[in-house]
């Protein structure tokens, strides 16, 4: 569940965020098409050599945000956003250095690595061609820290504030997770509730009750994130495409539209199977709910049996209510009460019934990686959902390393006064990074 900001943040969470930074600011259509260029035939101009070193002290925090930066970059990317990002470079790796390297994509795209006192970061830039060359895009597509370890990430994983639930596990003959904090606790899971919806659709079409390839009507549209609430109502669609874009980019109305084809005793019990709470509200039902003082209020005071007479009582309410985009806008709304909620030990169990759910569940799966290219790169699989809302952020993580062994990695950060989630992904990503090559070493 998402505000509009939340919802864009929610389809291209780890494409366009930094690694261990706040939100990356992005390339435009035809920068990144140059930047994934064949490297192989491509020359530089030499104002790629002249803007990488005049970024440096940019990135340490000296001035020269706006002469260096497109009018299009700074209107998408702020100074205060850009001073945001800089900083929790600096925080996570130290000072910037020098240019360690400039590989080129076309003329006026590359590839930097930028060396810090502690690490690197790896950048994806465009410059426009007019004079003086600014730069137009800029992705930060990885950070590697030097001598990381599981203990050095434990220690940085203590010292977070309260609200932080976290877990790496082996899927393998290992029991012990090889990194937790307060693993056990229930979180709010935002749209990471949608695993359930797949898992239980897996189950269904492995029984013989639906096929992946089954059309089915769009239903009613519920908010943003996704695109399927703009489309004509009743569009046909296969079960397939449903659950792609539901767990892709977060849609809801498929969503929505999935989970009537599945039936809510079917998803309960799955939710239940791996710790969650029930009933599952569809996104539609959240929403309305939480935008209703009254009907919060029952929801909260109610138990499991409550709550899906209140959904049962209230559906014709609930199905006609209006529902604002920008609910969300002045900050959490019932994030303690009216959500999903599973503890990381649990999705972990999750992520692994899904790992063995078939080809196409670990398909859709992987449509969205979820960790930057320049880490993803080093695994033979990844499969992510993530959720976020104000107060709200969890990030899932299956993962299978080139030597065989694969991960489960759950994390949730939920304060409904504000969360770090550049922080939280900082850690995840470095977790993540330390599995990728021979499994984790303190």
């Amino acid at each position: 569940m998402l505000s509009l900001a939340q919802a864009r943040l929610e389809a291209q969470k780890l494409i366009l965020f930094a690694a261990a930074a706040a939100v990356s600011p992005m390339l435009s259509a035809a920068a990144a098409a140059a930047a994934q260029a064949p490297a192989a035939t491509a020359t530089a101009d030499p104002a790629m050599t002249t803007q990488a070193a005049a970024l440096l002290p940019v990135l340490a925090g000296q001035p020269g945000y706006a002469a260096l930066f497109t009018d299009s970059f700074r209107a998408a990317v702020p100074e205060p956003q850009w001073t945001a990002i800089t900083s929790q470079l600096r925080t996570t790796l130290g000072a910037p250095q020098r240019v360690a390297r400039i590989a080129p994509a076309g003329r006026w795209a590359a590839t930097w690595v930028i060396d810090y006192a502690r690490g690197s970061a790896t950048m994806l830039v465009a410059l426009d061609p007019a004079v003086p060359h600014r730069i137009a895009g800029l992705r930060i597509t990885g950070t590697t820290l030097t001598g990381d370890s599981l203990a050095k990430l434990r220690a940085d994983l203590a010292a977070l504030p309260a609200g932080v639930s976290f877990g790496l596990y082996p899927l393998d003959a290992t029991t012990a997770p090889a990194i937790a904090r307060e693993d056990d606790r229930p979180m709010p899971l935002g749209s990471a509730f949608k695993l359930w919806v797949l898992a239980e659709a897996a189950r269904q079409v492995a029984a013989g009750r639906h096929r992946w390839d089954e059309v089915v009507p769009v239903g009613p549209p519920s908010l943003p994130s996704g695109m399927l609430q703009s489309w004509p109502a009743k569009t046909p669609v296969t079960l397939q495409t449903l659950a792609t874009l539901m767990i892709s980019i977060s849609d809801n109305t498929a969503t929505d539209t999935l989970m009537r084809v599945l039936g809510h005793d079917g998803i309960d019990a799955i939710a239940a199977r791996f710790g969650g709470a029930t009933p599952v509200p569809t996104t539609r039902e959240a929403f309305a709910i939480k935008a209703d003082a009254a009907l919060t209020k029952r929801w909260t005071a109610s138990d499991a049996a409550g709550r899906r007479a209140l959904l049962d009582a209230e559906a014709s309410r609930i199905a006609a209510a209006r529902l604002d985009p920008l609910m969300f806008s002045s900050g959490a709304v019932a994030s303690e009460s009216v959500e999903w909620f599973a503890a990381p030990r649990d999705m972990a169990r999750l992520l692994a019934s899904l790992r063995d759910a078939g080809p196409v569940v670990r398909a859709i799966l992987a449509v969205n990686p979820g960790i930057d290219p320049a880490t993803a790169a080093r695994f033979a699989y990844v499969g992510f959902k993530g959720g976020a809302e104000p107060g709200v952020v969890t990030l899932n993580l299956l993962l299978h390393t080139r030597g065989d062994r694969w991960y489960a990695l759950s994390a949730g950060w939920h304060h409904a006064e504000g969360i770090d989630e550049p922080r939280l992904l900082a850690l995840v990503t470095r977790a993540a990074a330390l599995v990728a090559d021979e499994g984790p070493k303190d």
